[in-house]
């Protein structure tokens, strides 16, 4: 089953792929090399026109259909990136395509599947639900079921990534690809075992959920029933898909899993290095990097950022988050006489350190002090944890009782 795809497969994929998808931009990061003591080439899918690899695999999926099966329309399920590839790859070709989703999908994601032309059909509690209705509706309305990653064309297309990889940067020890389903680095790995056999392939899952890992019996931070939520939802997937599954056996090198503050911190490093937006799945590979500096430290390493689009309220978070974890956001308990001038005269003293008073929560009813003292919690921004902690010295020098609380 391991020769379910071939090379000549991804490259007949390429050549259907030509001139309707984005060639998308390859390019080393001199800045995330410094950082993580590897020289980082970054492969950017987050720059298709829905933001993700996914169009690779569903256009080809689309262009093997008969006229009958194009006629009769396609039926997927998925809550992001596959509806959205289906979705703008069948009104580009004019067939008619239903996306089912779960019941509880953010909105935000219904409205995008809906304008890039599908019908959307709202349906059970999870995926696993939602893909039982899909597969319900393919055979009572006649349509062809286009499956997120366990599907031989579906492979080939997320393959061409690599050979674009290759052909940009043919010198890289590795290459990290994120894992969810496991049709990219199926695909991918297919690839780079031919081209580049001395180039390891190394796929990446959060430890929340490492379906792939534990499949093939690997060491995992958490058995199944432990695992939780994760930013990287694009590669949460209950269990991998049968046929990259065989395909991983036989092409992947290594699996690893990274923690969710890696995946978080980079997240943040591609927004204010890279000047892009990636969602947590696409993250995965430089949250290896950051995970295991010591594994990659003077390797050529390219990483597949699989996707970009993730929530913007949750984008928030993660940049605020990540300005605590690097010290550039502080949250100091200051206790302060009860009297006219004591909060000037504090919040005079953050300005004098060089620090910028983001909020300010002033206490009397709640205090367990005495009534005479004011308790007051400040969120400063400072440069670095070394200048917060200039900042602190500063206020105790002035007299001020601090503690800064994580």
């Amino acid at each position: 089953m391991s020769d379910a795809v071939t090379i000549g497969d991804v490259q007949r994929a390429a050549d259907v792929l030509r001139g309707h998808i984005v060639d998308t931009p390859c390019r080393r990061s001199r800045t995330l090399s410094q950082i993580t003591g590897a020289d980082v080439v970054l492969k950017l899918e987050n720059f298709q026109f829905t933001a993700s690899f996914k169009e690779r695999g569903a256009r080809v999926k689309l262009e093997s259909l008969d006229e009958a099966s194009r006629s009769a329309g396609v039926v997927a399920m998925s809550a992001g990136n596959h509806a959205q590839a289906v979705a703008h790859h069948a009104a580009l070709l004019g067939i008619r395509a239903t996306i089912v989703m779960p019941a509880d999908t953010p909105l935000i994601k219904v409205a995008r599947t809906e304008h890039l032309g599908a019908r959307v059909v709202l349906h059970g509690d999870d995926l696993a639900e939602a893909a039982t209705e899909a597969r319900r509706l393919a055979d009572a309305e006649g349509l062809t079921f286009v499956a997120p990653y366990d599907d031989p064309q579906i492979i080939a297309g997320q393959g061409t990534a690599g050979f674009e990889f290759l052909a940009a940067a043919p010198d890289l020890d590795a290459v990290l690809v994120p894992v969810g389903g496991g049709g990219l680095i199926a695909g991918v790995s297919v690839v780079v075992d031919e081209l580049a056999p001395s180039c390891e392939v190394i796929g990446v899952e959060s430890e929340l959920h490492s379906a792939v890992g534990l499949a093939l019996g690997l060491a995992t931070p958490l058995p199944e029933d432990e695992w939780g939520p994760t930013i990287a939802e694009g590669i949460a997937v209950p269990h991998p898909g049968v046929l990259p599954l065989e395909l991983i056996k036989a092409h992947v090198d290594a699996m690893i899993t990274v923690s969710e503050a890696r995946i978080e911190e980079a997240v943040a490093l591609f927004l204010e290095i890279e000047k892009v937006v990636v969602e947590g799945a696409g993250a995965a590979g430089l949250a290896a990097l950051l995970e295991y500096p010591e594994r990659f430290a003077g390797k050529r390493v390219g990483l597949l950022v699989t996707g970009g689009n993730i929530d913007l309220r949750l984008l928030s978070s993660v940049i605020l988050r990540g300005l605590v974890r690097s010290g550039r956001l502080s949250r100091l308990h200051v206790e302060v006489s009860d009297r006219p001038g004591s909060l000037g005269r504090l919040t005079a003293a953050v300005g004098d350190a060089g620090a910028n008073i983001v909020e300010v929560t002033h206490q009397r009813a709640f205090s367990t002090h005495s009534a005479r003292l004011t308790e007051i919690e400040l969120v400063v921004e400072t440069r670095d944890s070394t200048h917060g902690a200039r900042v602190v010295e500063r206020l105790r020098a002035e007299g001020f009782a601090v503690e800064a609380r994580a």
